[in-house]
């Protein structure tokens, strides 16, 4: 059996890929068919399908059918608070980095915004494309 954390893992790294990150973020706003999703993501169905595919074999999204078109929904909407986390966590990462450049550069004052600001490290991601 494996560990938590190794299921963890797995689940980032099926979450490395932009354009799955960006799907699950376009199914927020609810369930969408494989062509709305290749437009909204400026790729072709069949990449569009790829994507899909993998994010259903790790149990992120479920599809349903409505008559001939098939629909993909999230299983679970908890994983956008783990993107949103993540993106968090990056959003602190390059303010850090922001600041040491402008102290580098000799510009005394720091970078970017607080997260109360709803502009900087703290800011949550749009949930929808």
């Amino acid at each position: 059996m494996e560990t938590l954390h190794e299921l963890m893992a797995e689940t980032c790294r099926i979450l490395a890929h932009p354009a799955r990150i960006r799907i699950l973020h376009l199914l927020a706003s609810g369930p969408c068919e494989v062509g709305t999703i290749a437009l909204a993501l400026g790729v072709s169905q069949p990449n569009a399908s790829q994507h899909l595919a993998v994010l259903r074999g790790a149990g992120l999204v479920e599809a349903g059918r409505d008559g001939r078109e098939v629909f993909y929904r999230l299983s679970d909407p908890g994983v956008l608070d783990a993107c949103d986390a993540m993106a968090a966590v990056m959003r602190r990462r390059l303010a850090r980095i922001a600041d040491l450049s402008a102290r580098l550069a000799g510009d005394a004052e720091p970078r970017g915004g607080g997260p109360a600001d709803g502009r900087g490290p703290g800011a949550p991601l749009p949930r929808s494309a």
